[in-house]
């Protein structure tokens, strides 16, 4: 096992937010400074001198902002990016701006009081730097597989109300979740979706997918009937499940106790999609870190559901899949272009 610590760039206009993101980050056991840069300037000749495997970068800097400076270096040096963005709402849509250039996860900066609260979240920003630094980057945006043929017989399907989606995914899943959203029509059965990212960013993360998707997207609320040709995301801070309700199958949100180190959870959803749908489900698990959503996913092909787990070439990070695979979870691999098709294909199959 390769136990060499990844080496992490801290770039951030802040002395203060500099000094306790360095100590957070050499806390963790495989992580290790290497530079700090107080502008993308001078991280600019950083990079190219100590090569680090993973940036931290602040979206606020004078001379030249975040957004700006991650734009250029994932032409130039693509590399694992995490940034740091205010919880406004203009931080939120720069984060969200962030993802689609490439950064593979995004920290929320509190408003005040910025080292106590940095502190206080000092795990979890190690965890996901982490994660980051395991990353496979390319730099490149790959282009959505257009999935919307053959769509006769999927209306049918949806309407009868047997079939139900499920995907789960973590780092490196908002891309993911955009190609598939991107390229699937607007006439299959409900998606349930439970995607990791920072408590406020929800929202704003499904108006973005719902603007760039066939199938309406929006943050599942409680006890909604989940219909067809409409992606239900997991809200901050609960667990989704679905349940079987008098006109189909309906959102239930409950539970706020952590489940595989997560909250929301995948398995917590892929658990209840397996007993509530069992045969007539399809379940996917996508990029991401850590084993969240194998035991689940599990159960699901146990339960007859069709299994789907994206393939370690196209992941960011080839964890949750990974496990899922070894596990026995998973049916079958494929890459994240293909699996668009797969789901029509799961869709149009004889009832």
């Amino acid at each position: 096992m390769n136990t060499e610590k990844k080496r992490v760039l801290i770039v951030d206009d802040s002395a203060l937010v500099r000094q306790v993101l360095k100590n957070i980050l050499t806390r963790h056991p495989n992580l290790e400074v290497v530079g700090i840069a107080k502008d993308p300037y001078e991280a600019r000749e950083r990079v190219r001198e100590l090569n680090p495997d993973v940036l931290t970068l602040d979206v606020e800097m004078p001379r030249m902002d975040g957004i700006t400076f991650l734009s250029k270096l994932m032409k130039a040096h693509p590399m694992p990016v995490v940034m740091l963005s205010s919880l406004t709402a203009k931080g939120t849509s720069t984060a969200l701006d962030a993802l689609d250039l490439g950064a593979i996860d995004v920290i929320g900066k509190p408003a005040l009081d910025q080292a106590t609260g940095l502190e206080a979240m000092g795990t979890e920003i190690a965890e996901t730097v982490y994660a980051a630094s395991l990353a496979h980057v390319t730099g490149r945006r790959a282009p959505a597989h257009d999935a919307s043929t053959a769509l006769a017989p999927l209306a049918q399907r949806a309407r009868a109300g047997r079939a139900l989606i499920a995907i789960g995914s973590s780092t490196g899943g908002t891309e993911a979740l955009r190609q598939v959203f991107e390229a699937i029509p607007e006439n299959l059965p409900p998606i349930v979706v439970v995607q990791h990212m920072l408590p406020g960013f929800t929202a704003a993360f499904a108006e973005r997918l719902n603007r760039s998707s066939r199938a309406r997207v929006k943050v599942a609320q409680e006890g909604e009937t989940l219909k067809p040709g409409t992606v239900y995301l997991a809200p901050n801070d609960i667990h989704l499940t679905v349940a079987r309700g008098g006109a189909g199958m309906v959102a239930v949100l409950e539970g706020q106790e952590r489940v595989s180190r997560h909250l929301p959870s995948v398995d917590v959803l892929f658990h209840s999609v397996a007993e509530a749908c069992g045969s007539h489900a399809m379940g996917v698990i996508l990029t991401g870190m850590g084993e969240d959503g194998a035991r689940g996913l599990l159960q699901m092909r146990q339960k007859g559901a069709r299994t789907l787990g994206q393939d370690e070439a196209s992941c960011v990070v080839y964890g949750m899949p990974r496990v899922a695979y070894l596990r026995g979870a998973v049916e079958e691999q494929a890459p994240l272009g293909a699996i668009p098709g797969h789901l029509v294909a799961w869709c149009g199959r004889e009832a």
